[in-house]
């Protein structure tokens, strides 16, 4: 089985908690809250072990709230690789709405991160990166951190004979969507983020998929992975074109779908499976995901019970 690193430059201690109505003025008295170690690769990394994989966590953390953060990661037998950063780890939290299942999400701001912080982290880096390994850089980018950093990372992990899967949002994915090369290993955004990047508007699976050809056609990624939501997901790369479609799923909460997703793919990949199987199990996964509350991740049990109900067609 192959190496599974995960990277995570801005991870957040998330908080959750409920109550009977959000409403400005009055103190609302909340139940009592839960923490959870989360972020973009640090999910993956927590889904990965739900979905009895393993993996190591390589994590910019900084301040009490990083060292809090460690802890819970040690308390679910995660192996972390920190990488210290000034200031405190940030903090997310959401607001579950009892009195009508709506959910408020808030992510307070990171610390910036001075230049030499990103020097350094290339070096942290280079021992993980190990020949043969599977890399996921999963999340958002911290202030003051260049956007192409994925591109830098990217040919990092190519040097040193890795695989870099990419799963990131706004500036970064733009820049990652024009990446000169060497290409990512693979490369995840869903129809808004497409949207977002190109200007266009995707309107079905074949739409998507297109735009995923001309990604590899330039050279950006070798595979694309591009979600619609509840509709399902495409999968994209030279030599074929797929759409994962999942059983239909009354959703508990969407945090976590995306992770999950991105969990299973490394994991499927990781134990030799094809690109299809491994984007199936990332459905399936998400599927998962979508059913458990708050920040609560996939189960294996019920991915593996969705897997049987995905249906695969080609675009």
């Amino acid at each position: 089985m192959t190496d599974i690193l995960t990277i995570t430059l801005n991870p957040a201690l998330d908080v959750s908690t409920s109550v009977g109505k959000v409403v400005p003025g009055p103190k609302l008295r909340c139940d009592e809250p839960r923490y959870d170690p989360g972020g973009g690769g640090i999910n993956v990394s927590r889904a990965i072990r739900r979905l009895g994989g393993n993996s190591r966590a390589f994590a910019a953390l900084g301040g009490e709230t990083g060292a809090a953060f460690k802890a819970l990661l040690d308390g679910e037998d995660i192996t972390v690789e920190p990488f210290e950063v000034t200031g405190n780890t940030r903090q997310a939290f959401a607001v579950n709405e009892t009195s009508t299942g709506q959910q408020f999400r808030f992510q307070l701001p990171c610390p910036a991160w001075p230049g030499e912080q990103s020097d350094r982290l290339i070096e942290a880096l280079k021992p993980h990166l190990i020949k043969g390994c599977i890399a996921v850089l999963s999340g958002s980018t911290p202030t003051g951190v260049s956007a192409d950093i994925a591109a830098t990372i990217n040919r990092l992990a190519v040097e040193h004979g890795a695989r870099l899967i990419l799963d990131t949002s706004g500036a970064a994915l733009t820049a990652a969507a024009t990446n000169p090369g060497p290409p990512f290993f693979l490369l995840r955004m869903d129809g808004q983020e497409a949207s977002e990047v190109s200007g266009r508007r995707f309107e079905t699976p074949g739409d998507l998929a297109n735009y995923g050809s001309e990604l590899i056609a330039k050279g950006a990624a070798e595979r694309l992975v591009m979600s619609m939501g509840a509709v399902g997901t495409a999968g994209v790369s030279a030599g074929e074109r797929f759409f994962c479609r999942p059983p239909k799923i009354k959703p508990l909460s969407a945090v976590g779908a995306g992770d999950s997703m991105v969990a299973a793919i490394a994991l499927e990949l990781s134990r030799g499976g094809s690109f299809r199987d491994a984007v199936r199990h990332g459905v399936a996964a998400a599927g998962s995901a979508v059913l458990t509350p708050a920040t609560e991740l996939c189960s294996k049990a019920t991915a593996d019970e969705i897997l049987g109900r995905v249906v695969t067609e080609e675009v």
